[in-house]
């Protein structure tokens, strides 16, 4: 029998070994148990918040960015993720391939976060497939808690082919002599020989991200993923944000806009009431006055969370309407009610558009 003492020790050798390399667990920021999407979310939000082009005064910025990177391609890949549970990061490291993707470029799709320019121009201008701009229905509770969906793209791709083909054709400048001293420049066209290439359909699985907060019309980029083209680059897919009808809630901004109906018992002595919220969390409103048609209330902290910061949330402006009863009423009830609201005939008239 094994004694104790010596698994108490390969306990402590596993701890160490652990604790040699880095924490990726803490890098992102998520627990242990932490699923593939919220590692993704939180890989997403650091990596634009760390982004070396965005903190150039940062000295520090380019190695914490690789150390998101690291982090995300072992935790999103279950078998690195279930060896660095058991030994750390030597294990993984040891793995082959590991360090060598760009999970930044992988994940996002090299979309380009506006964070600055950088690279020279190429020599030559390489041919490009035309962008597909799709539209994507959403609903606004998915821009208020994000979401993942899961597209599959049927996309025509280049693959070699029996054969050889005239490409990269372009005009270029040919000096012919003509006699002594006599020159003739002409323009012609000139082409290499490439491969054969036979375009083919494929399947492709795409995941998109609906980020809290993101806006109608907003535009989210798959670099490559367009139409392709059989002398130069494919073109980019598109997937633009298009926001269904709420029944409950109009969005403005960050600002969310609902409408309450009162009975008119409930607009005379007050009411209590729970507005469902879009992550199914109740706005509790209480109001113990008198509450008149059109009245607006405001919930700050109540509306769509900031897109740029999702610690940040708008404003749920309540506006009141007031359903009046349609009976009429006993003159003895008529009689009471003066009593109780004490109110003589105003009939005031006034221009109730001036000023507008």
């Amino acid at each position: 029998m094994t004694p104790r003492w010596s698994w108490a020790l390969c306990l402590l050798l596993i701890i160490v070994a652990v604790e040699a390399g880095r924490d990726f667990y803490k890098i992102l920021g998520v627990p242990r148990d932490a699923n593939v999407n919220q590692i993704k979310k939180a890989y997403r939000r650091l990596a634009k918040e760390y982004h070396p082009d965005k903190n150039k005064d940062d000295p520090n910025a380019e190695d914490k960015f690789k150390d998101l990177g690291a982090a995300y391609e072992v935790l999103v890949d279950e078998e690195k993720r279930q060896k660095y549970d058991r030994c750390g990061e030597e294990c993984v490291a040891k793995d082959e391939g590991f360090g060598g993707m760009d999970p930044f470029a992988s994940f996002f799709g090299d979309f380009g976060f506006g964070f600055g320019g950088g690279g020279g121009g190429r020599e030559r201008e390489v041919p490009r497939g035309g962008d597909v701009t799709m539209d994507m229905l959403v609903t606004l509770e998915e821009l208020y808690v994000g979401n993942f969906v899961e597209m599959v793209r049927n996309k025509p791709v280049a693959r070699p082919s029996a054969g050889t083909r005239r490409c990269n054709c372009r005009q270029e400048m040919v000096t012919r002599q003509l006699g002594p001293g006599r020159f003739q420049m002409t323009q012609q066209q000139v082409c290499d020989e490439c491969p054969n290439v036979k375009l083919v359909n494929e399947e492709r699985t795409l995941e998109f991200e609906i980020e809290p907060g993101m806006v109608d019309g907003q535009e989210h980029k798959f670099v490559g993923e367009g139409e392709p083209h059989i002398d130069g680059d494919p073109g980019d897919l598109i997937i633009r944000i298009r926001t269904q009808p709420h029944s409950r809630f109009e969005r403005r901004g960050d600002d969310l806009y609902t409408n309450v109906t009162l009975s008119l018992q409930e607009a005379l002595l007050g009411f209590e009431l729970d507005i469902p919220h879009l992550d199914s969390h109740n706005v509790h409103v209480v109001r113990e006055k008198p509450t008149w048609p059109g009245a607006r209330i405001r919930k700050k902290g109540e509306g769509m969370p900031s897109y740029d910061n999702n610690n940040l949330f708008g404003t749920l402006y309540i506006t009141f309407d007031v359903d009046f009863p349609k009976a009429e009423f006993t003159q003895e009830e008529k009689e009471a009610l003066k009593k109780i609201l004490k109110q003589d005939s105003i009939g005031k008239v006034y221009n109730g558009l001036r000023g507008y």
